[in-house]
């Protein structure tokens, strides 16, 4: 269902929950905790606001966040929009050589940081990603943490625009740059 901006700020908390609780895979904790800062003069306020509400989590609660995620390319149930993301860079069509690969670089990430691998796939190609999984893997976990929150944002973002109707959608949210450790203090990495 698309919505507008102002029929967003007009739902009482049930409603926002229902609108955007999966905004944030399986996490309906950000949209309830958003819905407590409307109105929302633009999209990107909306955005930044349900942002805000993630970087007030403790870690455990980030980390919680970034596992409700599915691996990629995985065979799993997982919330629709995630099926409509993979799918749109053809990650429900892996060849058996692909999707061992993707697999395989899965269960690495996942060994090494206790997470899965987030990545925002409609910036990505299948390529792209396997190349992010190779440099990622040589990063630290409190930097692979913020780089999944991140990584996160962008999904939010994507699915905040395809669910609220702007004229002037795409110029309404800006990309989050480097913008948290993995404790939640606020820092620049870019």
């Amino acid at each position: 269902m698309i919505y507008s901006l102002s029929e967003i700020n007009r739902m009482d908390r049930p409603q926002f929950i229902q609108a955007l609780g999966e905004i944030f895979e399986h996490t309906p904790t950000v949209a309830s905790q958003g819905w407590e800062r409307q109105p929302f003069n633009s999209i990107e306020e909306l955005h930044q606001q349900m942002i805000a509400v993630v970087m007030s989590f403790d870690r455990e609660q980030k980390l919680a966040l970034v596992r409700a995620h599915p691996d990629l390319g995985s065979r799993v149930k997982m919330a629709p929009a995630s099926v409509q993301e993979q799918a749109g860079v053809g990650l429900d069509r892996l060849s058996s050589i692909e999707y061992t690969q993707f697999q395989h670089l899965n269960q690495a990430y996942q060994t090494k940081f206790d997470f899965p691998f987030i990545v925002a796939v409609k910036n990505h190609t299948k390529q792209s990603i396997l190349a992010a999984f190779d440099r990622r893997l040589q990063n630290s976990v409190d930097g692979e943490l913020a780089t999944a929150i991140e990584e996160i944002s962008q999904i939010a973002r994507f699915r905040l625009l395809a669910i609220i109707d702007s004229p002037s959608a795409e110029a309404d949210v800006v990309p989050m740059a480097g913008f948290a450790n993995a404790n939640g203090d606020a820092t620049r990495t870019s």
